[in-house]
């Protein structure tokens, strides 16, 4: 009886381990988040849609392998915009300087015409960007942009049609500026409202953030454990690096 009292607490503190180191690794990598904070005076970030034959990428694992041919590893990658059924951005989208969707400003259903919807840009001197979708001027010098909505966080504030406690949860990505310049993209690794994810950008300090999509979303982190390279999209957002 003595050796059983003494196995039992051994057994259950084995179990209860087994079940909080895995949440103990899920708060080392990021906690509820999964993110990438790109310092791009460093880092090579750009938008991805089509390679050079004119053909949709698709997925994570069709950018990587056309970046691998080209010497560059891909260090992190997510969806970045919505898109129409024939797989084109909707809305604003500006590659190398092109514009090859125009921005949209009509009104209409679904997570993209949430007023007020942004725009997320760089610019020729290596600086990243997010504003609202009636502020947005072209002067020549924007490199990449996409159009997605609703926005996350306006001037530091959550959009007040976000309530604490919504029962429209989602896995959810989006983009913010932090206050030092980086961009902070990141995706939820499980379904979450708008007003949760927004919450994690001004948290952040993030004064802008621009959602991205939903339930399509993946991200490709190999650093931190998370290679997904599946996934069917319009535009991807992508950071590299050469290859060693």
């Amino acid at each position: 009886m003595r050796n059983f009292k003494v196995i039992l607490p051994a057994v259950f503190l084995l179990v209860l381990l087994g079940l909080l180191l895995p949440l103990a690794r899920q708060w080392a990598e990021g906690g509820p988040f999964i993110s990438y904070r790109a310092d791009l005076r460093r880092t090579p970030l750009r938008l991805y849609w089509k390679d050079d034959h004119n053909q949709r990428f698709k997925s994570l694992e069709g950018l990587k392998k056309w970046l691998d041919a080209r010497g560059q590893k891909l260090v992190f990658a997510m969806n970045a915009g919505m898109f129409d059924p024939g797989f084109a951005p909707q809305g604003l989208y500006i590659e190398a300087r092109k514009t090859l969707v125009p921005l949209d400003t009509t009104s209409g259903p679904g997570n993209f015409y949430l007023k007020p919807n942004g725009v997320f840009y760089l610019t020729a001197d290596s600086s990243a960007h997010i504003c609202q979708t009636a502020d947005f001027r072209n002067d020549g010098r924007v490199t990449y942009a996409t159009q997605s909505g609703p926005m996350l966080v306006i001037d530091g504030r959550l959009p007040p049609a976000f309530r604490a406690g919504s029962a429209n949860v989602q896995i959810r990505n989006g983009v913010g500026i932090l206050p030092d310049g980086r961009v902070l993209l990141a995706m939820s690794r499980k379904k979450i409202s708008f007003y949760d994810f927004a919450s994690y950008f001004k948290k952040a300090g993030c004064r802008q953030a621009l959602y991205l999509d939903g339930f399509v979303s993946r991200s490709y982190e190999p650093a931190a454990g998370r290679p997904q390279t599946d996934g069917d999209f319009g535009v991807i957002i992508g950071v590299t690096a050469p290859k060693q």
